[in-house]
């Protein structure tokens, strides 16, 4: 069998790696069966991340859609939604890191953490420098522990939280190890200031801006939020929902759909020939990658079509298929 490394293997064939066709064949729409992509969708404040999973799910027609990361309903931007086959890597997406510009109002303390709740502490006045902001901030860099807040959709004992704090009921909840990978102040405007946040999932920004006014001796609460990147995935590119409703009800879904392999674009890639990729479908282990960096690559028949995600078993040194994909499977 042959192997090379693939560096520019997306290049080669940008459609085919998503398993879609870029443009109708044969002036026919391909058939809806053959969806499979990932939607960089700019969720509007107002509606949940499952709102926005069900218009698409109508739009589309397709039942396995799914999102890769909760947006608050008051929270804005970058909300990746996974169609098809794409599900099978939403959690690659969910691994990578965050980033938003976040407005919080010091002084004020919500039961929530965000303006939608009730006001649970209201300081006489804000006399904080920006020094004093500075300081404060860089206790929230790195590394941190958070306690989640109890308006979340963590579960305890199979509830999510959100439902127990609607009903008056606060249970102890465990700090949990989050990372903030870049924490700007861009602007101080009393009482309210102004910050770009990089950091990893599971990082609860609300938390964020609790902890912070703790610290401030102010209480705060977070006014907006804003995703403005989700991995590779930025603002700048995402669709509003409207438009990408429109795009399916006019057959022009196929320009809006980001390749799945987008999602794991972070691993390595090799082109195999036709009888190791025969091997790979059949789910039986390879060998002859080797040298590549890491426990995953990302593997492409020769045509460029995205075949298979392989992880490598150092102990037998051998690549096992772990998602296998079919995705010419019902296109035209």
């Amino acid at each position: 069998m042959t192997m090379r490394r693939g560096d520019n293997i997306r290049e080669h064939c940008l459609a085919c790696t998503g398993g879609l066709d870029s443009a109708t064949v044969g002036g026919a729409e391909p058939r809806k069966t053959a969806i499979a992509g990932i939607l960089n969708i700019n969720k509007p404040s107002g509606i949940t991340s499952h709102d926005v999973v069900d218009k698409v799910r109508r739009a589309s027609g397709i039942g396995r859609v799914g999102h890769t990361g909760t947006l608050d309903p008051a929270a804005s931007g970058v909300l990746l939604v996974c169609i098809g086959q794409a599900t099978r890597v939403s959690e690659y997406l969910m691994e990578g890191r965050k980033k938003y510009e976040a407005q919080i109002r010091l002084g004020i303390s919500t039961d929530t953490g965000d303006s939608e709740g009730k006001v649970t502490h209201e300081a006489p006045e804000v006399n904080t420098t920006r020094e004093q902001i500075d300081q404060a901030l860089n206790h929230f860099r790195g590394p941190i522990q958070q306690l989640p807040p109890m308006h979340s959709a963590l579960k305890y004992k199979g509830t999510p939280l959100y439902k127990l704090a609607r009903r008056g009921i606060e249970v102890e909840r465990s700090p949990r190890p989050v990372e903030v990978h870049d924490l700007q102040l861009i602007d101080w405007s009393p009482p309210s200031i102004r910050l770009v946040v990089e950091c990893s999932k599971g990082t609860y920004i609300r938390a964020l801006a609790r902890d912070l006014g703790e610290m401030l001796g102010t209480g705060a609460h977070l006014q907006t939020l804003v995703r403005v990147a989700s991995g590779c995935f930025t603002l700048d590119s995402a669709m509003p929902l409207g438009n990408v409703e429109n795009s399916f009800a006019n057959g022009l879904w196929s320009y809006i759909l980001h390749p799945l392999d987008e999602a794991l674009l972070h691993f390595q890639a090799v082109v195999v020939d036709q009888e190791t990729e025969t091997r790979i479908r059949q789910g039986q282990q390879v060998k002859g990658l080797e040298p590549l960096d890491g426990p995953f690559c990302r593997v492409y028949s020769s045509s460029g079509r995205f075949i298979a995600l392989l992880r490598y078993e150092e102990e037998r040194e051998v690549w096992q298929p772990r998602k296998v994909f079919n995705l010419h499977e019902g296109s035209t």
